[in-house]
């Protein structure tokens, strides 16, 4: 067992306190940045050699229902066969870079302006958003399919979002490439984003052709993952994602039912894969850089999935620059050529790939566990109170705090270098006055000395904190089955309003991390009743959003009968 870390002695920083979370150090700076990378994004397109590969648009694959699916094929010169990489998805197999009018360069999706890209990323200008370069590709020896699905782009029929019918069919697509002139009928997938829900979808429907899959971040569970965290709905992110959907169909929207299913019901049960039915070998992308989407779902999908063979890749950098970067390609040439190449002599992945940051730009440790989270954790309760956070319970008391413009904000300061690696969790006791719930969103700081240390987050944000948590307090009704002390899972099954002056226990998941700290930095855990970010899309965590759904006042309470406390994997100390 890694022995306590020592803490420091308390100062006045470390004390429960008002606060504005969402007034951070460094946002003009931040600012500069994100205009220059809005006018000229970091991303190199470069032209591939048209005779370096053989191109089919819009082949037709039948589904089973008769209905009509097209993708673009691009193969390695030569009769082959060759192994076939996958990818599926919303957004237009044909919605790539083009040529400027005039100038030199290319034209890109909206999607590398609006979202901030973190560093240079380099891909082919048959590349279409999110999805493996197939000028890359074809060059290691693999045909790469790119499809349209259901509904979008130049497919027939009408989709529906993370449906089962979205599984069927890419189980179809998977068993069409396989029995193609061209292919060795070993077939696996590759992507990013949507592009891994698909991969989970499909790989649970057990293809007799899929051989290994690559879901590089990718949720598993839209209600808790996307649409409602916490049980509060999300309301910006999805509007701007809609707008990169390419379909002819209105239907391919979940908008409406996430308005008329404001509780995990049946409707979003449908939704979620049969994880625990795949087996094919399995090269999972978890990022701590991604809580308000992907960073919880994939931890999941790694630890559920029955694969005997399985690997978890974990970074804190940009989602796009590290997918394309030559470090995570090595990884993903190595995991395919064992598996969908049968080449015996590529090396072993480890089973976690654990990356360790300091701040957003520093990172401090790359090493190799056997585990997620690493099995050298140790679970410490830190106590909320009067103090800040303590190693022991306090005296009993309370702090109160208008949920809508304010926080409170509870500190410690470490007396020995640490790592914290892990998911973490916040039990509170809360009460409410004229109102009968309340909205918690949990942020987890590194503060060195008045400094704030910003990290990597979700849409290319680049002043996030370590991690987050959201639970809305009348949803608070936890799943015996599935709860852990540091993974509690709430059902979001039935509404629980608050009686006024009641004293409830509200346990709120907090998203992984691997965060080292420095001895004399501080670990602050702030609490509010709304985002902890502003909307700007300059300074703020854009286009993230969450309905406001806080009144009243809100009360925090602590002691023998209310033992708040922030439980966190420490893992060296």
């Amino acid at each position: 067992m890694v022995p306590t870390p020592p803490f420091l002695p308390h100062t006045p920083s470390d004390a429960a306190a008002l606060d504005r979370p969402w007034r951070r150090p460094g946002a003009a700076r931040y600012a500069l940045t994100r205009i220059r990378g809005a006018l000229r994004p970091p991303v190199e397109v470069y032209t591939p050699d048209p005779d370096s590969m053989v191109i089919e648009r819009d082949s037709e694959v039948l589904t089973r229902d008769g209905t009509v699916l097209r993708v673009n094929v691009h193969r390695p010169v030569g009769d082959g066969p060759f192994p076939v990489i996958l990818s599926a998805h919303p957004y237009g197999k044909d919605n790539l870079p083009t040529p400027k009018r005039f100038g030199k360069g290319y034209t890109l999706p909206f999607q590398y302006r609006a979202l901030r890209q973190t560093a240079p990323v380099r891909f082919s200008s048959l590349t279409s958003w999110e999805s493996p370069d197939p000028a890359f590709w074809t060059a290691q020896g693999y045909v790469v399919v790119n499809a349209d699905l259901r509904g979008c782009g130049h497919s027939d029929g009408i989709g529906s979002p993370f449906a089962d019918q979205e599984g069927e069919d890419v189980h179809d697509l998977v068993e069409w490439a396989a029995v193609q002139p061209w292919s060795a009928g070993r077939v696996a997938m590759l992507g990013v984003s949507y592009l891994a829900i698909t991969q989970w979808e499909a790989a649970a429907t057990r293809p007799p052709h899929l051989v290994a899959i690559v879901p590089w971040e990718g949720f598993t569970d839209a209600y808790r993952d996307l649409m409602r965290p916490g049980g509060i709905r999300e309301t910006g992110f999805i509007k701007m994602w809609s707008r990169g959907v390419k379909t002819n169909r209105l239907a391919y929207d979940i908008s409406t039912e996430t308005a008329e299913h404001p509780l995990r019901d049946d409707y979003w049960r449908s939704l979620v894969p049969d994880l625990a039915a795949i087996e094919v070998p399995a090269l999972v992308c978890g990022s701590f850089s991604d809580n308000n989407l992907h960073s919880r779902g994939s931890m999941r999908g790694f630890e559920k999935i029955s694969s005997i063979e399985k690997h978890l890749y974990t970074h804190r950098g940009g989602k796009w620059a590290t997918f394309y970067s030559a470090e995570a390609q090595r990884a993903q040439i190595d995991f395919l050529a064992r598996h969908l190449g049968e080449d015996s002599t590529a090396p072993q992945l480890p089973a976690v790939r654990l990356e360790v940051r300091e701040s957003r730009d520093a990172v401090v440790d790359v090493r190799d566990e056997s585990r997620w989270p690493p099995a050298s954790t140790q679970w410490t309760s830190l106590f909320v109170g009067s103090e800040g956070l303590t190693s022991d319970e306090p005296d009993a008391g309370s702090i109160s705090f208008d949920p809508a413009k304010t926080a409170v904000r509870f500190g410690i300061t470490f007396g020995a270098d640490t790592e914290i690696c892990g998911p973490a969790a916040l039990r509170l006791f809360v009460s409410v006055t004229d109102a009968d719930d309340v909205d918690l969103f949990v942020g987890l700081e590194k503060w060195h000395g008045t400094e704030y240390v910003p990290f990597e987050g979700s849409y290319g944000f680049g002043r996030d904190r370590i991690t987050t948590g959201w639970l809305r307090a009348s949803l608070r009704e936890l799943d015996p089955a599935l709860s852990t002390p540091h993974a509690p899972v709430p059902t979001y099954e039935r509404r629980q309003p608050l009686e006024p002056g009641e004293i409830v226990q509200v346990d709120v998941p907090l998203g992984p991390s691997a965060t080292a700290f420095r001895h004399g930095e501080q670990l602050r855990l702030v609490i509010a009743g709304r985002w902890l970010w502003p909307r700007n899309p300059l300074t703020g965590n854009a286009p993230a959003a969450y309905e406001s759904g806080s009144r009243g006042r809100a009360t925090v309470h602590w002691g023998p009968d209310a033992p708040s406390r922030l439980l966190v994997p420490v893992t060296r100390g």
